[in-house]
């Protein structure tokens, strides 16, 4: 049986997606007719949105480098290619591809590497698609099926590891709705990751929605970090490791054996972390103005604190 569902679903957040595709699309190729945003679809303009921004990457850089045919490129996909590259999962058509780590380019629009789709990207291999498609699922029985389908639309898959190695992974503002993970042959772990890596491009899109400005003088000590934060990276912590441990308790019945003994470990330990963050999260949050996001926040928390 289906876990209930999370409320992902946000109005300002699909405006924000569906304004912010068209205007990018006008920049790419201001001549083209760009078909207007559905709103009743939201997991269609968050794909958009996602994509779009891929596109924006990837023609910059390659005006930036004077690559007349990259550029052309991009301006004849505003889907980034995404009809070629995209299979069926459980939350819509997805993109998982695994670049070769030493090929991620760095730069200033990002402190850790990261991947931009374009006319060489391939797709993962079909055991890579297979975990994804796993993950994908398990999420979406979990009850973070919107959470996904509009906040995971591309996923880098990273370094392969062993249960209970240190698992990386990221998100970079300027590819919303891109997930970078490291991973385990295990979808329920997968599934973890990308629930809490979409959590994160959930807040932000969340953030700039609502027109929120969170001061950076406020500081909060994140048990995670074991130092002074922003309210910003504070509340990140605070939205994205409980969404994984709710994730984790409903999860955690249908599995044994040593996958079962990994993550119960890992939800006592954010247990503990989170903990110790109950009043300076109830502080936190006064900074944030919309009533409707900062309810849903208060709830995740107090949700996970439950457990």
């Amino acid at each position: 049986m289906d876990a209930p569902a999370i409320a992902f679903s946000f109005a300002p957040i699909q405006s924000l997606h569906c304004d912010r595709t068209r205007r990018i699309r006008t920049i790419i190729k201001p001549t083209a007719l760009h078909s207007a945003c559905i709103p009743d679809f939201p997991a269609t303009a968050a794909a958009d949105f996602c994509l779009t921004h891929h596109v924006l990457e990837g023609a910059e850089t390659a005006a930036r480098t004077r690559d007349t045919t990259a550029f052309d490129w991009y301006r004849g996909h505003p889907d980034a290619g995404a009809p070629r590259l995209s299979m069926p999962t459980a939350v819509g058509p997805r993109i998982v591809v695994a670049p070769r780590l030493d090929r991620l380019p760095r730069s200033a629009i990002s402190e850790t590497p990261y991947y931009v789709l374009g006319p060489g990207t391939t797709t993962a291999s079909p055991d890579q698609q297979d975990l994804a498609v796993g993950a994908y699922a398990i999420g979406a029985q979990t009850g973070f099926a919107d959470l996904l389908a509009a906040h995971a639309v591309v996923l880098v898959l990273l370094r392969h590891k062993q249960l209970g190695d240190t698992l990386d992974s990221w998100t970079i503002t300027r590819l919303p709705g891109t997930v970078f993970c490291d991973h385990v042959h295990e979808p329920v772990v997968l599934a973890r990751d990308l629930i809490h890596e979409a959590g994160h491009n959930w807040l932000n899109d969340a953030l700039a929605a609502t027109a929120s400005k969170i001061s950076d003088e406020v500081r909060f000590h994140s048990p995670w970090k074991q130092t002074m934060r922003p309210a910003f990276g504070f509340l990140h912590a605070c939205w994205a490791f409980p969404l994984t441990m709710i994730y984790t308790a409903r999860i955690l019945p249908r599995t044994t054996g040593d996958l079962h003994r990994f993550l119960s470990a890992y939800l006592d330990q954010q247990r503990d972390l989170l903990a110790p963050t109950a009043s300076d999260h109830a502080r936190a949050l006064d900074l944030i103005a919309d009533t409707d996001l900062r309810q849903r926040l208060h709830t995740v928390h107090q949700e996970a604190l439950s457990l």
